[in-house]
């Protein structure tokens, strides 16, 4: 028997050079998923999981997690200068882009491809809800993006025209409620194993509706202040269906062996372990100031010294060597991925969507008046929900003592306080999503230009360029964009 690894599926894809992520454990299969004509849907499903989990957890999470304030490039090490500088270069989003059009989304339009029985079906419900959460991200890091010709499959056009980001919105609704239309949260035929974000779960299927209740919501709300009615409305059709959202993580997990390692450090061991992400002062001084033991899973300790030490952000010019710890600084922790050094990182798991951020949505929904609910006790959950996603001892403490969980009055001193806890749960596991949900609110309003900048005073990243592939062969490219740009939806 042939043992097909998540490695094995990815290198076919040929989405990467180096060691790529792996999956919920292992697979055993004996057929190749990248075969369409004629593919099981039980390889293919994974196959879409993996490819999407490998971008979200690798080049999405080094742009958000340098972008947010998380990390900040070290001064002995040159990978990610360019990020801090916020001077990418379009050959940068060449993989990403090519691994989520070229490998998820063409599993995906497979998988819903096949016809419409009660095995399949369930198949294709997952299929249409990543589709439309692959949509998301595209349309979240580039704007304007092809999509009708995108999910034509195999037979689509070369030069795919692009659509406006607002019909993106409108059809990520549109996906995720054929996805829901045709989910039988009892049915006989659960993927079970060839499902590597719910394939543990005892109730599988409800938990892909609770996916896709979050996905909404976290949709609605990320164009509420541009098309606040459409919001509005979408999130009151939402809440009359008396929806369940996650309240655990939706993650991959991973495993030590090679090719099923966490994605980010399957990257950094191809740069020979090198250590670049450090940590940004932005977030460990924030972190140490309001006495957050959250900072100890996400940072490791100044080497010899029991104290975490960030870099302000940008400054890898600037090496100090007259301080208590002899210039030495924090780098980000194996929990995350992110050291080089420890290869405990490579069991990090990539989170798609966090309970922490099911709860903090749905805080946001009531804070906001899209609905009437307790809004604090949908934000302390998020709160509860990120210390128990790590495992960290002292959540009633913080909770109870600490002014950064203390509940405001006013909405937006409360719309606040939620985001900049979002921001604080998400640190080094969705930093793009963190980065996502600052662009759209302006929150949390502590980050700072890096000091590498090249922009112009004030100026900030507010969008990927895209990728150089899209130049040079799609005749139907309109144009590249600017760093500095902001998304339709971005009405901050």
């Amino acid at each position: 028997m042939k043992v097909l690894s998540i490695k094995n599926i990815l290198l076919g894809l040929a989405v990467t050079a180096v060691a790529l992520p792996g999956c919920k454990k292992f697979l055993d299969v004996n057929d190749n998923p990248n075969d369409l004509k004629n593919a099981d849907i039980s390889l293919v499903l994974p196959s879409a999981e993996a490819a999407i989990a490998h971008v979200v957890g690798n080049n999405f999470q080094v742009y958000g997690g340098i972008w947010a304030q998380y990390w900040t490039q070290f001064w002995l090490s040159s990978q990610y200068k360019t990020i801090d500088q916020y001077q990418p270069v379009a050959s940068d989003f060449d993989r990403g882009w090519g691994i989520l059009y070229n490998d998820a989304l063409t599993d995906l339009n497979y998988i819903i491809s096949q016809p419409a029985t009660a095995k399949n079906n369930q198949y294709r419900a997952i299929a249409f809800i990543l589709r439309a959460y692959t949509f998301q991200l595209l349309t979240d890091a580039f704007g304007d993006i092809p999509l009708k010709d995108a999910t034509k499959g195999q037979s689509g056009n070369l030069s795919p025209a692009y659509d406006p980001q607002q019909e993106v919105y409108d059809s990520i609704f549109t996906y995720i409620d054929q996805g829901i239309a045709i989910l039988d949260a009892d049915s006989d035929f659960p993927p079970g194993a060839a499902d590597l974000i719910f394939g543990d779960s005892d109730d599988q299927m409800g938990d892909w509706l609770r996916f896709a209740n979050t996905l909404k919501l976290r949709a609605y709300l990320r164009i509420s202040l541009k098309d606040e009615g459409k919001a509005t409305a979408g999130i009151n059709a939402l809440y009359a269906t008396t929806p369940e959202f996650l309240e655990e993580d939706a993650q991959i997990e991973y495993t030590a062996s090679g090719g099923n390692q966490n994605p980010l450090f399957s990257e950094i061991l191809g740069l020979g372990r090198t250590q670049n992400l450090y940590a940004s002062a932005t977030s460990v001084d924030t972190l140490q100031k309001s006495n957050d033991p959250r900072r100890r899973v996400f940072y490791r300790n100044v080497t010899g010294f029991d104290t975490i030490v960030g870099i302000p952000q940008g400054s890898y010019d600037n090496t100090p060597s007259d301080d208590i710890t002899d210039g030495l600084r924090s780098s980000a922790s194996f929990r995350v991925g992110a050291r080089g050094g420890d290869d405990n990182s490579a069991l990090a798991p990539v989170k798609l969507i966090s309970a922490a951020e099911s709860y903090f949505l749905q805080a946001e929904v009531y804070t906001r008046g899209f609905r009437a609910g307790n809004a604090q006790t949908m934000f302390t959950e998020g709160i509860r929900a990120s210390f128990a996603s790590y495992d960290v001892a002292g959540v009633d403490e913080y909770i109870a003592t600490s002014p950064s969980a203390a509940w405001p009055a006013g909405e937006d001193a409360q719309w606040q306080a939620i985001m900049f806890q979002k921001w604080v749960a998400m640190n080094g596991s969705q930093g793009f999503e963190a980065w996502t949900e600052w662009r759209r609110t302006g929150y949390p309003n502590l980050l700072q230009q890096s000091q590498a900048s090249v922009l112009a005073a004030g100026l900030m990243p507010q969008r990927f360029l895209y990728p150089s592939t899209e130049l040079t062969r799609n005749l139907n490219f309109p144009g590249q964009t600017l760093v500095e740009d902001k998304v339709w939806w971005d009405a901050n």
